[in-house]
């Protein structure tokens, strides 16, 4: 893994220097203002300065072999036992002088926990900073504070419900490539990066290079596809000024095609109901002009024959007349194997990227990185919310790799 630091007058200019010397396949992993310093610092304009990592091997797709442990205590336990470790030479008698005055209390050790978890770009920086380790008294116990720390980050994995399959593999790469007696610190920054490079860069919509751009948006009943193209169209109508048509392939629900009318007559955007592949084509004729037009699809059963043959004509009525883009909308809230159900009934159809709607119903987000990682499909946007256009962004890995890893939720 290569990982590096870049600056420049902005953000975009420090990224593309990175993309210069690195190639594109980059992932940002912090990003932060550098304040000048000296006397007449306020004359010179600021820096920003970008961290970035590279995958310098392709990652093992692989399932590892199944890590054998023992039955653990509660994550708070196991989390107190894991604040013990020296983390540092300035904070180890600290800790050893409060190990002798008082008990240890769960609800205070869990918070430091987590506090070094939502600190985990600071982490990153200073492992990126330290020199090359060297060997001390304490290497023994080190060791056994990382096998430990290895052991509630795997148990925390669960807890946020990413597949067992998927825990195993992480926990497995982590332990390859961390240095013999590195302290914890050293392995959780690993960790952060490995899982942020996993997730991969999100796939945002852009316009065609010619012509409107078809998007499709796919996905059973019931997941939100129709509000979550309201808040994409009004996104791009009302913020991007751009030209939007919407059409409807819903025809079983009468109510999801008068919501899609609802949302772009407030948007006044072109709205159209459509039956056939001929409509489609057609519709193409008439918003040649346009910079996108989004189709909702009707949800189907993947035990539905009928059903996905049409969904299929659908989707492929544009083929080589139009450039499209096809996203799966899926709910964080679905069960693990229904979303495997899903997202495989959908591949044998298409390609496509992936929206994943009701964060704010859910606790947990494992099932995110477990379709990514089933799908090999890149994450677009997440939706948190009923309201339109706000309760929707660009999927971000920094984020929610801190959640799973157990910090806060922002």
């Amino acid at each position: 893994m290569i990982i590096k630091k870049f600056q420049g007058k902005t953000e975009a200019q420090a990224v593309e220097s990175a993309k210069k010397e690195l190639g594109n396949g980059v992932v940002i992993m912090n990003v932060r203002n550098v304040k000048n310093s000296g006397i007449l610092s306020f004359l010179k304009p600021q820096v920003v300065e970008v961290t970035v990592a590279l995958e310098d091997e392709p990652m093992n797709m692989i399932a590892p072999k199944k890590v054998e442990v023992k039955p653990q205590p509660l994550v708070q336990d196991i989390a107190a036992k894991v604040e013990k470790a020296p983390v540092a030479p300035k904070e180890e008698d600290k800790a050893q002088e409060e190990a002798q005055n008082k008990e240890t209390d769960p609800q205070a050790e869990n918070k430091k926990l987590e506090e070094k978890i939502n600190t985990l770009h600071t982490l990153l920086e200073q492992q990126l900073q330290k020199p090359e380790d060297t060997k001390d008294e304490s290497e023994e116990r080190e060791e056994t504070e990382v096998d430990r720390f290895m052991k509630l980050l795997y148990y925390t994995m669960l807890e946020n419900e990413v597949n067992e399959q998927y825990a195993n593999q992480i926990v497995d790469e982590i332990k390859k490539i961390n240095k013999p007696n590195m302290p914890f610190n050293y392995a959780l920054a690993n960790t952060y990066q490995k899982m942020i490079l996993k997730f991969g860069k999100p796939m945002e919509i852009t316009p065609a290079e010619k012509g409107p751009k078809v998007i499709f948006f796919v996905g059973p009943t019931g997941v939100g596809k129709t509000t979550t193209i309201a808040k994409i169209a009004s996104k791009f109508s009302v913020e991007g000024d751009k030209k939007v048509a919407l059409l409807t392939a819903d025809t079983y629900r009468i109510a999801a095609a008068e919501q899609l009318r609802t949302y772009a007559n407030i948007m006044e955007v072109p709205f159209r109901v459509i039956y056939s592949t001929e409509e489609i084509e057609q519709a193409l004729r008439d918003f040649r002009d346009y910079d996108f037009i989004m189709v909702d699809t009707a949800g189907h059963s993947p035990q539905n024959e009928g059903q996905k043959e049409t969904m299929i004509g659908f989707i492929h009525s544009v083929d080589g007349l139009a450039q499209k883009d096809v996203f799966l909308v899926l709910s964080a809230t679905t069960k693990y194997k229904d979303l495997i159900s899903i997202a495989d009934s959908y591949s044998a159809m298409t390609d496509y990227n992936l929206i994943f709607t009701k964060l704010d119903e859910t606790s947990t987000l494992g099932s995110l990185l477990n379709i990514r990682l089933h799908t090999g499909a890149p994450l677009s946007y997440v939706t948190y919310g009923q309201n339109v256009p706000e309760d929707i962004e660009v999927f971000n890995p920094q984020k929610t790799v801190k959640q799973l890893l157990g910090g806060k939720k922002n």
